[in-house]
């Protein structure tokens, strides 16, 4: 029978530290340029915040997503920054109609579709944003759900139909994504401060 340390050392990796170190610093490096750009990017859509910041309602998980989301971004990781801007847009919906002034008794798991139609019902969404939270909704569920390659939101078939690569449709459906996050976060019950 072997002994624990013998079977826990065998699970862990054989790398020294200075190895470690030497694949997160490549990883950094890789597309350096375009990590700051879209710093930059971000920097500047999130001008439209409030001058003291925003508000996020829905709690840990909401900040977190938002935390999550621009980092992802930022560091070209496109399919995690659409799954986390969907995401916080739920929460942060849900949460708003639970708690505002006029809050309403939602049930215990709501659709976003119905957050949606409750928000425009109460004036909080114009149809032109609650279509961005469609659209952003339509490019999270092919990444969330299986779609065969017939499906025209399968990204195989986005590739193959425009002949541009992954990356490019990732990267534009994170900055579209991203950018509706902000969108949302700079609403004028979020803003804080001018």
């Amino acid at each position: 029978m072997q002994r624990t340390d013998e079977r826990q050392s065998s699970l862990l990796s054989s790398l020294t530290d200075v190895e470690v170190v030497r694949v997160l610093l490549a990883d950094l490096h890789d597309d350096m340029h375009g990590k700051v750009a879209r710093f930059h990017q971000l920097a500047d859509m999130s001008t439209t915040l409030g001058s003291a910041g925003t508000l996020i309602p829905g709690g840990e998980t909401a900040f977190a997503e938002w935390v999550e989301a621009r980092t992802s971004y930022v560091h070209g990781n496109f399919v995690a920054t659409v799954l986390l801007c969907q995401g916080l847009a739920e929460h942060v919906l849900a949460a708003h109609l639970a708690c505002a002034i006029r809050g309403e008794e939602l049930p215990s798991r709501i659709s976003f579709q119905e957050t949606l139609s409750r928000c425009i019902r109460r004036g909080d969404l114009n149809e032109s944003q609650a279509n961005d939270l469609r659209r952003l909704m339509g490019l999270r569920n092919p990444l969330s759900h299986y779609r065969r390659i017939d499906d025209p939101s399968n990204l195989s078939r986005r590739v193959l139909e425009t002949g541009a690569l992954a990356d490019q449709h990732l990267l534009g459906d994170a900055t579209f994504a991203i950018g509706v996050a902000v969108q949302l976060l700079s609403m004028q019950a979020f803003r804080l401060g001018e």
